[in-house]
């Protein structure tokens, strides 16, 4: 079995991962000035960007949750890798060879279990396509040519055909060297009494993928009715298939989402399929399950917030289905971004692929143009059960409809909808409408449902206090904070930071840092600086300390105008001035101490110090006006 990978190897990984382009598989990155960009933190739910990420550097940290880090920890964290399972993944797709220490290149046996079987995922997923186009899967074909479907949509969808019979996939992985245990694991396979059989089987199979195109699981459609099995079977949950965290064809919709500000959720396999060749392109699908919280989140991250900006979320689910009442709980939470969601339902009842089918791809589009948003379609699906041609049918619409109103958040989106749903009903007594959904408002809060600061709506306390005091309002911490940020980002403008001592910094964890740079031979030996920062943050003794550099490299160096070389040395001078000023008041009150004492030798010390110090200041003084 292969040992430890390489340090060199590690290096090289990072050095040739662009960081940008990994974590933008994840989420979407905005410029956010000096080189840094920003997006919604994916291990937090927030509706800010506080994720930042630092290309050159390549670091990320994210100032909401305060973690950080390198693309290996980032890997790490968001697939669920070990150490050695996020490098070997980087490295393939840099096409890097590992190398490890007791020699020997990377090989299957050694990569680690969730790339097994991410391996294995790839080689059914290529097995079941080869099948699609064999005799035995004409009925496979049928399906799909019946729904305006060819080969070519097929290819682009990766779409296969799971062979009748018990072993035809498990056999072949097999000889491939994937195990029994390896195939279960994963769900391919199934255990029986006599062993690992194939969990599909005559069926017609969509490969689903994770963002980043790595297919991690299975849809399949039943095409024999007579067969025993539900109609869609769907992959379980496994190491890697987690169907509660995946949209079917996000892999092919996250930049067309992002750069459109909308996202249209779909029922179906082949509904994501029928509006991507209408041209709806930002089309995705649950996995077997209804549309959940953690949905919500993925598509926030890919949106970036731009439903303040006109995006939107669109749904076609029926409103009597239990994927549309799902979608509501979801959102119920999810104020700034419910305003923007939208729900389309066809009058008919068909959906988008019985819709393209029948109608033509057009007919999809309208479809989406012409959705309505969630809230007027609440309202007006409960108002559809009364009689709004009386007086008691249009009143008791309006209870039935007011708790919805009174559940949005926002006041003047609450009043716009009091006003609405007034029209709506025919009541034609606006004030009479905003009373009763007032009404509704105190109702819930007397039972116990006032709204609720959120979570993460609580002041963080910051990770860099450690076991020690550290208050960013103090001045002088803000003053030392800002003149290693200048060290660790810019070392080529910090001249003079070289000769900081621990007498100059007033807490420990910046003396912590200037060790640390002491250590890795100054700023004067960082000649080549996102090589030094990786070298600080492996040098660095703890968690804690590694943490709060990630922090100083990725935070915003805080300047008007251009960062230049003259005002890192005034904000080192600075730094340095305040130090002086704090060790001379320490000395002339012990030199008052000592006054009218028989210790002549140390007033003579402590006079002399000050002296020294004096001269400092007055040459710091003066080399700070000749710079300007």
């Amino acid at each position: 079995m292969a040992g430890r990978i390489k340090d060199e190897d590690i290096a090289l990984v990072r050095e040739r991962t662009p960081i940008a382009d990994v974590i933008g598989e994840y989420l979407q990155l905005r410029n956010a000035g000096g080189g840094s960009l920003k997006g919604l933190c994916p291990f937090h739910d927030e509706k800010s960007p506080s994720f930042n990420v630092t290309p050159s550097k390549n670091l990320w940290y994210c100032f909401g949750c305060n973690e950080g880090g390198d693309v290996i920890s980032f890997l790490q964290r968001i697939d669920s890798l070990s150490f050695a399972e996020a490098v070997e993944s980087l490295a393939r797709q840099s096409g890097i060879t590992l190398r490890y220490e007791e020699g020997g290149r990377s090989t299957r046996r050694d990569e680690g279990k969730r790339q097994r079987l991410l391996d294995a995922h790839r080689a059914a997923a290529e097995f079941y396509a080869e099948r699609l186009l064999s005799p035995e899967a004409a009925t496979a074909r049928r399906f799909l040519t019946e729904r305006g479907f060819n080969r070519t949509h097929a290819e682009r969808f990766g779409l296969g055909f799971a062979p009748a019979g018990w072993e035809n996939l498990t056999a072949h992985l097999r000889r491939k060297g994937f195990t029994d245990q390896e195939l279960i694991s994963g769900g391919l396979a199934s255990q029986g009494r006599r062993g690992a059989y194939d969990r599909f089987r005559n069926r017609l199979l969509w490969p689903v993928r994770e963002v980043t195109g790595e297919v991690v699981g299975f849809g399949a459609r039943k095409l024999d009715p007579s067969e025993d099995g539900p109609k869609y079977l769907n992959s379980p949950e496994s190491p890697i298939f987690h169907k509660g965290r995946l949209l079917y064809g996000l892999d092919l919709a996250k930049r067309d989402i992002s750069q459109k500000g909308e996202a249209v959720i779909v029922e179906g396999y082949t509904d994501v399929m029928a509006c991507h060749d209408a041209g709806v392109t930002t089309a995705v699908a649950t996995c077997g399950t209804s549309f959940g919280e953690d949905h919500v989140k993925i598509l926030r991250r890919m949106l970036l917030g731009r439903t303040n900006q006109g995006g939107r979320v669109v749904f076609t689910f029926d409103g009597d289905k239990a994927g549309q009442k799902a979608a509501v709980r979801a959102f119920a939470e999810e104020h700034g971004f419910t305003s923007e969601t939208y729900v389309a339902v066809q009058s008919d009842g068909l959906d988008p692929c019985d819709l393209r089918f029948q109608h033509g791809p057009q007919a999809v589009v309208d479809l989406v143009d012409g959705a309505v948003r969630l809230y007027e379609f609440m309202i007006r699906n409960v108002m559809e059960g009364y009689d709004l041609s009386s007086p008691e049918g249009r009143m008791a619409a309006l209870d039935a409809a007011a708790p919805i109103v009174a559940s949005i958040r926002d006041e003047g989106v609450r009043r716009n909808y009091g006003a609405s749903l007034d029209r709506w009903t025919g009541i034609m007594d606006e004030a009479l409408v905003q009373r009763r959904v007032a009404q509704h408002m105190r109702g819930s809060a007397a039972r116990g449902g006032e709204r609720r600061p959120r979570a993460d709506a609580r002041p963080v306390p910051t990770p860099d206090a450690g076991e020690a005091p550290y208050d960013l309002r103090d001045p002088s911490v803000q003053r030392e904070r800002q003149a290693l940020k200048i060290a660790v980002q810019f070392p080529g403008l910090a001249r003079g930071f070289d000769e900081f001592t621990d007498e100059d910094f007033t807490v420990p964890q910046h003396r912590a840092v200037l060790a640390l740079i002491a250590q890795g031979g100054g700023v004067a030996a960082a000649h080549d600086p996102q090589g030094w920062v990786n070298d600080l943050r492996e040098a660095a003794p703890n968690e804690a300390q590694r943490d709060f550099l990630t922090r100083l490299v990725v935070e915003p160096v805080e300047f008007y105008g251009e960062l230049d070389e003259h005002y890192a040395t005034q904000m080192l001078g600075t730094v340095k001035t305040h130090s002086i000023n704090r060790r001379v008041a320490n000395l002339k009150s012990e030199l008052a101490r000592l006054e009218g004492t028989s210790q002549v030798d140390e007033q003579q010390r402590v006079f002399t110090e000050l002296m020294r110090l004096e001269q400092e200041r007055r040459a710091l003084r003066e080399y700070g006006q000749g710079a300007m």
